[in-house]
């Protein structure tokens, strides 16, 4: 950047006449001036970097702020400091050829603090910063118009830019342009002991910040910096931010800052920086100031060295080993039966190999006792060696507990391998087997009622279904078949485990017993997912007889003289008294199971009586 040299003075003139110095750019020298000189520009319009919305206003003998903003132009600016360019600043810049500068007067006292660089932190391309300066106007300044020079650099440049500032000798003149002046400082965690806290509890502590300059303070934010690094921020971050606002505070006013956090499980003990940045106005329209502080904490939690072990934090760096996937022999696994898990472990790492791997399988408990059991009691694996990528078959045999519920039990792979630079890792990966039981059924006596019936009779069947295993037998159907019989099928419905379902039908003869009598009654159910399992075969019996009528049981046969002379036949001897016995027999039968059927339907409403009245 070219920069150029031309210079006005006013000294209790109008400002026409300073426009006149300045456009004849002589040199003028100052008595007091001689031993510190500048040059500097008439026109801060041509500044590369600083702006202001306000001319900054100052009185003779008093001390000033020069408030300015800087906007980052051409790309991000790091590291940025500023403060009042001095002699040598000129000289060396004009020394690489980048500007022609004279000797003109300088209203600011030269002390010790006066070119003290300030530091504003790093802007970002296009965005803008506020800062200030603070400079003690000479006694024997003119009251008019000054350029001042301002030095601003950052990493990798620098440059001189110009702010134009207002010098009065009355002190009247604008009160509150005169407050501006006076500048604002904050002291962050004044009279007040560092806060404690310990992990896992809530910490509750407050930030004493004080207005240690004469004027009061307005818009003033308090923003805590967070970090998502456990090793520089202790906290929880809970909120999306944890700026406090308070619209005024006054000269010498100090505000108790509260904060309620909770320390995190990953913090260290030790102490910790908190940053805070303060930005506030000097008036309701004044420009924004940043002022920017810290504040410590002391953090009670697990050492630096719990974490690190015997390594060094820069050198652990691991293989990773996955189980890539896994199944079981057979593929479902019952309580009581035998199985082989295998397992596909992959070294998911794509550059960093593991040796020396040991894998130990070890098994969910229940009621203290392992649901997984090998003979050998002992489920570790070795493997050589997995370069980046590899993958290798792991296999143990175990037995599943017979007496465990439905569901899944998990089995834990712990690794122990070695890495070039990580020795003795160790992780653990958890894989699900899920446990079937079997479904276990028994009946009690299956009562037949009568046992013999004739053709187009009934016969009535009662038995129950215990479910003695430790399942949910779903849709439970009996079915009845038979050549002498009608095919029935009697739906119990759900059975859980250890209760009873209770079949209660009826069965009609169809055709004469050719045999031994035998009915098969099949059992069938489902389980949890509709899969029907194999029916259950028990056995009955029952004897179907024809029906006979009496003209069938009498045979006018025996009535005829000439056939007595032959000996009868058994079933014309004692055809009708069998006849007579049957039909006698099945109204018997009739009346029982009449009588049975009244007996439970009165069994029936009792119980309903009784669960009413419970």
């Amino acid at each position: 950047m070219s920069m150029r040299s031309r210079h006005w003075l006013t000294r209790g003139a109008a400002v026409l006449a300073a426009a006149v110095l300045a456009v004849s750019a002589k040199p003028v020298m100052i008595s007091g001036a001689a031993d510190y000189n500048l040059g500097y520009s008439t026109n801060p319009s041509e500044n590369d970097y600083i702006y202001t919305t306000r001319t900054p206003r100052g009185r003779i003998g008093k001390s000033m702020t020069i408030s300015f903003r800087i906007r980052a132009t051409d790309s991000d600016m790091e590291n940025v400091r500023v403060r009042l360019a001095q002699t040598t600043d000129f000289q060396q810049i004009e020394e690489r050829g980048s500007g022609d500068y004279i000797v003109d007067y300088y209203p600011f006292e030269i002390m010790e603090t006066t070119f003290v660089s300030k530091s504003v932190g790093d802007i970002s391309k296009d965005k803008v910063k506020s800062t200030s300066l603070s400079a003690q106007v000479r006694r024997d300044a003119g009251q008019g118009y000054y350029s001042i020079p301002i030095l601003i650099e950052w990493d990798g440049g620098e440059d001189i830019d110009y702010v134009n500032i207002w010098i009065s000798t009355d002190t009247t003149d604008d009160e509150e342009d005169d407050t501006e002046e006076e500048g604002v400082y904050f002291v962050i965690g004044e009279n007040q002991s560092t806060p404690r806290g310990t992990y896992p509890n809530v910490m509750d502590y407050t930030v004493n910040v004080r207005n240690k300059r004469d004027i009061t303070a307005q818009d003033v934010t308090i923003h805590m910096e967070l970090s998502e690094d456990d090793a520089k921020f202790p906290f929880e971050i809970n909120d999306g931010n944890y700026d406090r606002h308070y619209d005024r505070i006054g000269y010498g006013e100090t505000v108790a800052v509260p904060y309620s956090m909770a320390i995190r499980k990953d913090s260290y003990t030790g102490y910790y920086p908190i940053k805070f940045t303060i930005t506030f106005r000097l008036s309701s329209e004044g420009d924004l100031h940043t002022e920017e502080g810290t504040f410590y904490v002391h953090i009670t939690s697990k050492d630096k060295e719990d974490d690190l072990g015997d390594f060094d934090a820069n050198d652990r760096v691991r293989a990773r080993l996955i189980v890539d996937s896994y199944h079981t022999v057979p593929e479902e696994v019952y309580a009581g039966d035998e199985f082989e898990l295998v397992l596909n472990m992959k070294n998911a790492s794509t550059d960093v190999p593991a040796s020396n791997i040991l894998f130990t399988m070890e098994s969910e408990k229940v009621d203290d006792s392992a649901v997984f059991t090998t003979e050998s009691g002992s489920s570790s694996i070795v493997v050589d060696a997995l370069g980046p990528g590899q993958s290798t078959e792991v296999r143990a045999r175990y037995t599943a507990k017979a007496g465990v519920d439905q569901r899944s039990y998990a089995i834990t792979i712990k690794e122990k391998y070695d890495s070039p630079e990580f020795k003795n890792a160790e992780e653990s990966i958890t894989v699900d087997i899920p446990v079937k039981q079997y479904a276990r059924l028994s009946t009690s006596n299956i009562d037949v009622m009568p046992a013999s019936i004739t053709v187009g009779s009934e016969s009535n069947v009662m038995f129950g279904i215990n479910n003695t295993g430790k399942v949910i037998l779903y849709n439970v159907t009996a079915s009845f078949l038979g050549d002498s019989i009608s095919q029935v099928d009697a739906y119990v419905g759900n059975i859980k485990p250890g209760e009873t379902g209770n079949v209660d039908t009826m069965l009609s003869g169809i055709a004469p017993t050719m045999d031994d009598g035998t009915i098969t009654i099949s059992i069938t159910y489902e389980d949890e997912n509709g899969v029907m399992a194999e029916p259950v075969v028990k056995e009955m019996n029952l004897m179907v007889t024809e029906d006979m009528s009496m003209d069938e049981m009498w045979d006018p046969a025996m009535t005829d003289p000439a056939l007595t002379q032959e000996e009868p036949s058994f079933w014309k001897k004692y055809g009708i008294f069998l006849g007579i016995g049957g039909a006698a027999a099945a109204v018997i039968g009739a009346v029982i199971i009449c009588k049975v059927r009244k007996k439970r339907k009165a069994k029936k409403e009792e119980e309903e009586l009784d669960d009413e009245i419970s």
